[in-house]
């Protein structure tokens, strides 16, 4: 493809140009065929999602890999990855275009899924070691424990990111600082590799485009099939630096965001299933996910508007993650 043709000084300009304006005039033109957001009963202000686009990460996603194949060599690895990236996102825009929201149990049964075949895919062509750079270590892990590990971290990704898709501007924001962090990584530890971080450039590129639209107020929505396909992205990526460890401070304000939702989802389950207890009290004062707690739980403090958890969130993340980078090019 292009990346044959062209030096790379020009090349990657070209790419993030290409993956910025065919993302762009792509949801122009195609955001009136997506199906419509339903509203979200049981959100701060989900009224107000009802009659908007829903479902854009179905053409997030198809301008990415598009960029992909004509920008970035292909090996049989990364095509593996990009079928992936699809698959989810598939399973993602048919929940986004379903009059009933698909339960619970089958989304965790396709995640899980998802989670096997990318941990198969990366243990076959890749290694069982992990970089611990904070350290300055290399670690051989149990492939058996390295594959459950890997499993794990794909399923956390996918739904930790997708739930932290509830407030305008802020899953694509915070994406955006993550995957820079991890395309930082080979300037100041040389771990990544370059596919990989074109890749996250590329994307990068893409959510800039989509957030066009999605600040506040927005007019679409990228949905499961944008929020899981990001989450299944970092997880590769975190992977791919060979020091996934980074997934934890790159994507702090979305593991606290989502994440406490998910773990409270699930002691309360045990809670009523395990303990039979009727009025469980774990977490019963928080609101999940954060964002909705302080959108909510504070909203008579003025500085919690919609656009200020955004921002806020994103310095949080900033400050995070610049730290981290810091450390690591003093190492």
């Amino acid at each position: 493809m292009l990346y044959s043709l062209m030096p790379e000084k020009v090349l990657m300009p070209l790419a993030v140009l290409v993956s910025f304006f065919l993302t762009f005039i792509s949801i122009i033109l195609f955001k009136n065929k997506l199906p419509q957001d339903m509203g979200r009963a049981f959100a701060v202000n989900g009224a107000q999602s009802k009659g908007k686009a829903r479902g854009a990460g179905i053409i997030l996603i198809f301008c990415f890999v598009a960029a992909t194949l004509l920008f970035i060599p292909l090996s049989i690895e990364t095509g593996c990855y990009l079928s992936l990236l699809v698959a989810v996102m598939f399973t993602g825009f048919f929940d986004d275009a379903s009059k009933k929201p698909w339960g619970n149990l089958v989304k965790g049964i396709l995640d899980s899924g998802i989670a096997v075949l990318t941990a198969v895919t990366y243990l076959y062509f890749n290694d069982n070691k992990i970089d611990l750079i904070l350290f300055d270590i290399s670690v051989e892990i149990p492939l058996w424990l390295y594959a459950i590990l890997i499993i794990l971290l794909v399923f956390a990704s996918i739904n930790v990111i997708n739930c932290t898709d509830g407030v305008d501007g802020l899953c694509g924001s915070l994406s955006i600082l993550t995957l820079g962090a991890f395309a930082c990584i080979p300037s100041v530890a040389g771990l990544l590799s370059k596919p990989y971080e074109k890749g996250a450039v590329l994307f990068i590129a893409v959510l800039l485009a989509y957030l066009c639209f999605n600040t506040k107020p927005s007019t679409i929505l990228m949905g499961d099939a944008g929020s899981r396909s990001i989450g299944l992205l970092v997880a590769i990526i975190a992977l791919k630096s060979h020091s996934p460890l980074l997934f934890i401070p790159f994507t702090f304000v979305m593991i606290i965001d989502g994440g406490l939702g998910l773990l409270k989802l699930t002691v309360l389950r045990i809670e009523k299933g395990v303990f039979k207890k009727k009025n469980p009290v774990f977490m019963k004062s928080i609101r999940t996910p954060i964002h909705d707690h302080v959108r909510k739980n504070l909203a008579e403090d003025s500085r919690w508007s919609d656009p200020q958890v955004v921002w806020r969130f994103l310095i949080i993340q900033a400050m995070i993650s610049i730290s981290v980078l810091l450390f690591l090019s003093f190492t």
